[in-house]
Protein backbone atom coordinates (compact mmCIF):
# COMPACT_ATOMS: atom_id res chain seq x y z
CA UNK A 1 0.00 0.00 0.00
CA UNK A 2 1.09 3.57 -0.64
CA UNK A 3 2.08 5.95 2.13
CA UNK A 4 -1.12 8.01 1.64
CA UNK A 5 -3.26 4.86 1.85
CA UNK A 6 -1.56 3.82 5.10
CA UNK A 7 -2.01 7.31 6.56
CA UNK A 8 -5.68 7.22 5.63
CA UNK A 9 -6.07 3.81 7.27
CA UNK A 10 -4.35 4.92 10.49
CA UNK A 11 -6.46 8.09 10.59
CA UNK A 12 -9.63 6.00 10.28
CA UNK A 13 -8.49 3.68 13.09
CA UNK A 14 -7.68 6.70 15.25
CA UNK A 15 -11.13 8.23 14.63
CA UNK A 16 -12.85 4.91 15.34
CA UNK A 17 -10.99 4.49 18.65
CA UNK A 18 -11.87 8.04 19.73
CA UNK A 19 -15.50 7.44 18.79
CA UNK A 20 -15.60 4.27 20.87
CA UNK A 21 -14.16 6.19 23.85
CA UNK A 22 -16.79 8.92 23.47
CA UNK A 23 -19.60 6.36 23.24
CA UNK A 24 -18.64 4.72 26.56
CA UNK A 25 -19.36 6.56 29.79
CA UNK A 26 -16.40 5.03 31.63
CA UNK A 27 -14.07 3.41 29.06
CA UNK A 28 -11.26 1.28 30.42
CA UNK A 29 -7.72 0.95 29.14
CA UNK A 30 -8.46 -2.76 28.52
CA UNK A 31 -11.29 -1.80 26.13
CA UNK A 32 -9.03 0.64 24.30
CA UNK A 33 -6.26 -1.97 24.11
CA UNK A 34 -8.76 -4.44 22.67
CA UNK A 35 -9.83 -1.96 19.97
CA UNK A 36 -6.20 -1.31 19.04
CA UNK A 37 -5.42 -5.02 18.93
CA UNK A 38 -8.37 -5.61 16.60
CA UNK A 39 -7.12 -2.83 14.38
CA UNK A 40 -3.62 -4.30 14.42
CA UNK A 41 -4.94 -7.75 13.51
CA UNK A 42 -6.92 -6.25 10.64
CA UNK A 43 -3.83 -4.52 9.22
CA UNK A 44 -1.81 -7.75 9.41
CA UNK A 45 -4.48 -9.65 7.48
CA UNK A 46 -4.75 -7.06 4.70
CA UNK A 47 -3.31 -8.24 1.42
CA UNK A 48 -1.21 -6.09 -0.89
CA UNK A 49 -3.18 -7.72 -3.69
CA UNK A 50 -6.28 -5.77 -2.71
CA UNK A 51 -7.63 -3.29 -5.20
CA UNK A 52 -5.42 -0.19 -5.31
CA UNK A 53 -6.72 3.14 -4.16
CA UNK A 54 -8.86 5.13 -6.57
CA UNK A 55 -6.04 7.67 -6.90
CA UNK A 56 -3.64 4.96 -8.05
CA UNK A 57 -6.19 3.58 -10.51
CA UNK A 58 -6.78 7.05 -11.93
CA UNK A 59 -3.05 7.59 -12.33
CA UNK A 60 -2.58 4.29 -14.16
CA UNK A 61 -5.50 5.01 -16.48
CA UNK A 62 -4.29 8.57 -17.13
CA UNK A 63 -0.82 7.29 -18.04
CA UNK A 64 -2.32 4.77 -20.47
CA UNK A 65 -4.42 7.44 -22.16
CA UNK A 66 -1.37 9.71 -22.26
CA UNK A 67 0.61 7.02 -24.06
CA UNK A 68 -2.13 6.63 -26.68
CA UNK A 69 -2.40 10.41 -27.08
CA UNK A 70 1.36 10.64 -27.63
CA UNK A 71 1.12 8.00 -30.35
CA UNK A 72 -1.67 9.98 -31.97
CA UNK A 73 0.30 13.26 -31.83
CA UNK A 74 3.39 11.55 -33.24
CA UNK A 75 1.30 10.13 -36.09
CA UNK A 76 -0.17 13.55 -36.78
CA UNK A 77 3.29 15.06 -36.99
CA UNK A 78 4.45 12.38 -39.43
CA UNK A 79 1.37 12.81 -41.61
CA UNK A 80 1.73 16.58 -41.48
CA UNK A 81 5.36 16.35 -42.62
CA UNK A 82 4.34 14.10 -45.50
CA UNK A 83 1.67 16.54 -46.64
CA UNK A 84 4.16 19.38 -46.29
CA UNK A 85 6.58 17.55 -48.56
CA UNK A 86 3.81 16.81 -51.07
CA UNK A 87 2.82 20.50 -51.07
CA UNK A 88 6.42 21.52 -51.77
CA UNK A 89 6.59 19.10 -54.70
CA UNK A 90 3.28 20.46 -55.95
CA UNK A 91 4.56 24.04 -55.77
CA UNK A 92 7.84 23.05 -57.44
CA UNK A 93 5.98 21.43 -60.32
CA UNK A 94 3.84 24.52 -60.89
CA UNK A 95 6.93 26.77 -60.81
CA UNK A 96 8.81 24.60 -63.30
CA UNK A 97 5.97 24.74 -65.82
CA UNK A 98 5.02 28.38 -65.20
CA UNK A 99 6.62 29.78 -68.39
CA UNK A 100 6.29 26.70 -70.53
CA UNK A 101 3.59 25.55 -72.85
CA UNK A 102 1.05 23.48 -71.01
CA UNK A 103 1.94 19.82 -71.29
CA UNK A 104 -1.29 18.18 -70.20
CA UNK A 105 0.00 14.57 -70.16
CA UNK A 106 3.00 15.59 -68.03
CA UNK A 107 0.91 17.65 -65.60
CA UNK A 108 -1.68 14.87 -65.35
CA UNK A 109 1.08 12.39 -64.58
CA UNK A 110 2.47 14.66 -61.87
CA UNK A 111 -0.93 15.27 -60.30
CA UNK A 112 -1.80 11.57 -60.44
CA UNK A 113 1.40 10.83 -58.54
CA UNK A 114 0.61 13.53 -55.99
CA UNK A 115 -2.93 12.21 -55.59
CA UNK A 116 -1.61 8.69 -55.09
CA UNK A 117 0.84 9.85 -52.41
CA UNK A 118 -1.84 11.85 -50.60
CA UNK A 119 -4.24 8.90 -50.68
CA UNK A 120 -1.55 6.66 -49.21
CA UNK A 121 -0.90 9.13 -46.37
CA UNK A 122 -4.62 9.50 -45.63
CA UNK A 123 -5.04 5.72 -45.57
CA UNK A 124 -2.08 5.35 -43.19
CA UNK A 125 -3.56 8.00 -40.89
CA UNK A 126 -7.00 6.33 -40.97
CA UNK A 127 -5.50 2.92 -40.21
CA UNK A 128 -3.63 4.33 -37.21
CA UNK A 129 -6.74 6.18 -35.96
CA UNK A 130 -8.70 2.91 -36.14
CA UNK A 131 -5.95 1.10 -34.23
CA UNK A 132 -5.72 3.79 -31.52
CA UNK A 133 -9.52 3.88 -31.16
CA UNK A 134 -9.49 0.13 -30.58
CA UNK A 135 -6.73 0.55 -28.00
CA UNK A 136 -8.85 3.11 -26.13
CA UNK A 137 -11.86 0.74 -26.16
CA UNK A 138 -9.69 -2.13 -24.92
CA UNK A 139 -8.20 0.09 -22.21
CA UNK A 140 -11.66 1.09 -20.96
CA UNK A 141 -12.83 -2.54 -21.11
CA UNK A 142 -9.94 -3.76 -18.96
CA UNK A 143 -9.86 -0.77 -16.63
CA UNK A 144 -11.12 -0.81 -13.04
CA UNK A 145 -12.53 2.70 -13.53
CA UNK A 146 -15.86 3.85 -14.91
CA UNK A 147 -15.00 6.27 -17.77
CA UNK A 148 -17.81 8.72 -16.91
CA UNK A 149 -17.69 9.05 -13.13
CA UNK A 150 -14.02 8.02 -12.64
CA UNK A 151 -14.91 5.72 -9.73
CA UNK A 152 -14.50 1.94 -9.56
CA UNK A 153 -16.64 0.00 -12.05
CA UNK A 154 -18.48 -3.33 -11.95
CA UNK A 155 -15.36 -5.23 -12.98
CA UNK A 156 -13.53 -3.87 -9.93
CA UNK A 157 -16.55 -4.70 -7.74
CA UNK A 158 -16.54 -8.34 -8.87
CA UNK A 159 -12.83 -8.67 -8.07
CA UNK A 160 -13.22 -7.00 -4.68
CA UNK A 161 -16.21 -9.12 -3.57
CA UNK A 162 -14.52 -12.34 -4.69
CA UNK A 163 -11.53 -11.53 -2.47
CA UNK A 164 -13.75 -10.60 0.47
CA UNK A 165 -15.87 -13.75 0.22
CA UNK A 166 -12.78 -15.93 -0.18
CA UNK A 167 -11.65 -14.89 3.32
CA UNK A 168 -14.70 -16.54 4.87
CA UNK A 169 -15.02 -15.14 8.37
CA UNK A 170 -14.20 -11.42 8.59
CA UNK A 171 -12.91 -9.85 11.81
CA UNK A 172 -15.03 -6.75 11.18
CA UNK A 173 -18.50 -5.97 9.87
CA UNK A 174 -19.01 -5.25 6.19
CA UNK A 175 -22.24 -3.81 4.74
CA UNK A 176 -23.15 -3.57 1.08
CA UNK A 177 -25.51 -0.87 -0.21
CA UNK A 178 -27.16 -0.88 -3.62
CA UNK A 179 -28.23 2.66 -4.52
CA UNK A 180 -30.49 3.67 -7.41
CA UNK A 181 -31.48 7.18 -8.56
CA UNK A 182 -35.25 7.57 -8.37
CA UNK A 183 -37.01 8.42 -11.67
CA UNK A 184 -33.71 8.84 -13.50
CA UNK A 185 -35.39 8.15 -16.86
CA UNK A 186 -37.47 11.32 -16.44
CA UNK A 187 -34.29 13.39 -16.19
CA UNK A 188 -33.05 11.97 -19.50
CA UNK A 189 -36.47 12.35 -21.16
CA UNK A 190 -37.01 15.94 -20.02
CA UNK A 191 -33.50 17.40 -19.97
CA UNK A 192 -31.55 15.06 -22.27
CA UNK A 193 -28.85 12.45 -21.78
CA UNK A 194 -26.10 15.02 -21.21
CA UNK A 195 -28.05 16.23 -18.17
CA UNK A 196 -28.29 12.62 -17.05
CA UNK A 197 -24.51 12.22 -17.33
CA UNK A 198 -23.95 15.47 -15.42
CA UNK A 199 -26.26 14.19 -12.69
CA UNK A 200 -24.33 10.91 -12.37
CA UNK A 201 -21.05 12.82 -11.99
CA UNK A 202 -22.67 15.22 -9.51
CA UNK A 203 -24.09 12.35 -7.43
CA UNK A 204 -20.71 10.64 -7.41
CA UNK A 205 -19.11 13.73 -5.87
CA UNK A 206 -21.87 13.96 -3.24
CA UNK A 207 -21.40 10.33 -2.24
CA UNK A 208 -17.61 10.65 -2.01
CA UNK A 209 -18.03 13.61 0.35
CA UNK A 210 -20.48 11.67 2.52
CA UNK A 211 -18.53 8.42 2.80
CA UNK A 212 -15.54 7.68 5.00
CA UNK A 213 -12.00 7.15 3.70
CA UNK A 214 -12.14 3.38 4.07
CA UNK A 215 -15.45 2.94 2.23
CA UNK A 216 -15.55 1.98 -1.44
CA UNK A 217 -17.82 3.35 -4.16
CA UNK A 218 -18.56 1.52 -7.42
CA UNK A 219 -20.74 2.33 -10.41
CA UNK A 220 -22.74 -0.85 -10.86
CA UNK A 221 -24.40 0.15 -14.13
CA UNK A 222 -26.73 2.83 -15.48
CA UNK A 223 -27.96 4.86 -12.53
CA UNK A 224 -27.07 2.20 -9.94
CA UNK A 225 -24.16 2.38 -7.50
CA UNK A 226 -22.72 -0.09 -4.99
CA UNK A 227 -21.21 1.14 -1.72
CA UNK A 228 -19.09 -1.07 0.54
CA UNK A 229 -19.01 0.09 4.16
CA UNK A 230 -16.03 -1.51 5.90
CA UNK A 231 -15.43 -1.90 9.64
CA UNK A 232 -18.71 -0.34 10.69
CA UNK A 233 -21.18 -1.15 13.46
CA UNK A 234 -24.95 -1.32 13.02
CA UNK A 235 -25.75 2.10 14.49
CA UNK A 236 -23.05 3.85 12.46
CA UNK A 237 -24.25 2.01 9.35
CA UNK A 238 -27.74 3.51 9.68
CA UNK A 239 -26.25 6.95 10.39
CA UNK A 240 -24.33 6.89 7.12
CA UNK A 241 -27.28 5.64 5.03
CA UNK A 242 -29.54 8.36 6.44
CA UNK A 243 -26.83 10.91 5.75
CA UNK A 244 -26.67 9.73 2.13
CA UNK A 245 -30.44 10.04 1.69
CA UNK A 246 -30.48 13.52 3.24
CA UNK A 247 -27.46 14.74 1.28
CA UNK A 248 -28.96 13.72 -2.07
CA UNK A 249 -32.47 15.09 -1.50
CA UNK A 250 -31.27 18.39 -0.02
CA UNK A 251 -28.82 19.26 -2.79
CA UNK A 252 -29.54 20.35 -6.36
CA UNK A 253 -27.66 20.28 -9.63
CA UNK A 254 -27.97 23.46 -11.71
CA UNK A 255 -28.03 22.53 -15.40
CA UNK A 256 -28.60 25.19 -18.07
CA UNK A 257 -30.20 27.46 -15.49
CA UNK A 258 -32.57 24.75 -14.25
CA UNK A 259 -32.48 23.13 -10.81
CA UNK A 260 -32.43 19.33 -10.92
CA UNK A 261 -33.43 17.67 -7.66
CA UNK A 262 -33.50 13.90 -7.24
CA UNK A 263 -33.73 11.30 -4.51
CA UNK A 264 -32.26 7.83 -4.20
CA UNK A 265 -33.50 4.48 -2.98
CA UNK A 266 -31.16 2.12 -1.12
CA UNK A 267 -31.13 -1.62 -0.55
CA UNK A 268 -28.67 -2.94 2.03
CA UNK A 269 -27.36 -6.18 3.44
CA UNK A 270 -24.54 -7.37 5.70
CA UNK A 271 -21.83 -9.86 4.85
CA UNK A 272 -21.93 -13.19 6.67
CA UNK A 273 -19.49 -16.09 6.57
CA UNK A 274 -20.29 -18.33 3.62
CA UNK A 275 -21.72 -15.53 1.47
CA UNK A 276 -20.88 -15.38 -2.22
CA UNK A 277 -20.71 -12.18 -4.29
CA UNK A 278 -23.94 -13.23 -6.01
CA UNK A 279 -25.73 -13.80 -2.69
CA UNK A 280 -24.72 -10.38 -1.40
CA UNK A 281 -25.83 -8.58 -4.57
CA UNK A 282 -29.12 -10.47 -4.73
CA UNK A 283 -30.04 -9.63 -1.12
CA UNK A 284 -29.22 -5.95 -1.65
CA UNK A 285 -31.23 -5.99 -4.88
CA UNK A 286 -34.29 -7.43 -3.11
CA UNK A 287 -33.99 -4.75 -0.43
CA UNK A 288 -33.72 -2.07 -3.13
CA UNK A 289 -36.87 -3.43 -4.77
CA UNK A 290 -38.70 -2.98 -1.47
CA UNK A 291 -37.48 0.63 -1.21
CA UNK A 292 -38.65 1.37 -4.75
CA UNK A 293 -42.07 -0.14 -4.15
CA UNK A 294 -42.56 1.47 -0.76
CA UNK A 295 -42.38 5.06 -1.98
CA UNK A 296 -38.69 5.50 -2.90
CA UNK A 297 -36.29 7.91 -1.12
CA UNK A 298 -35.66 5.36 1.64
CA UNK A 299 -33.59 2.37 2.70
CA UNK A 300 -34.59 -1.24 3.30
CA UNK A 301 -32.37 -4.01 4.66
CA UNK A 302 -32.43 -7.66 3.61
CA UNK A 303 -31.11 -10.02 6.28
CA UNK A 304 -29.58 -13.36 5.40
CA UNK A 305 -31.99 -16.18 6.15
CA UNK A 306 -31.10 -18.15 9.25
CA UNK A 307 -29.38 -15.16 10.89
Amino acid sequence: MRKDDLKSLVTQIYNDVLKNIDEHENPTKEEIASDLKSASDMIHTMSDEQIDSIEQAKALLANSYKEIAEKSISSYRDTNKSFEQITKEHKKTLTQHKNELIDYPSIKEKFDALQHNMSDEVQKANDLITKLTQEVKELEKNSNLDPLTKIFNRRALDTYLERVCAKGDLKHELHLLMLDIDDFKKVNDIHGHIAGDKLLIYLTKLLKKTLRDGDKLFRYGGEEFIIILNRIKEDSFFEITQRILESVRSNRLIYKGKSLCVTVSIGATRYHKGDTPTALIERADRALYKSKNSGKNQINVEIKSGI
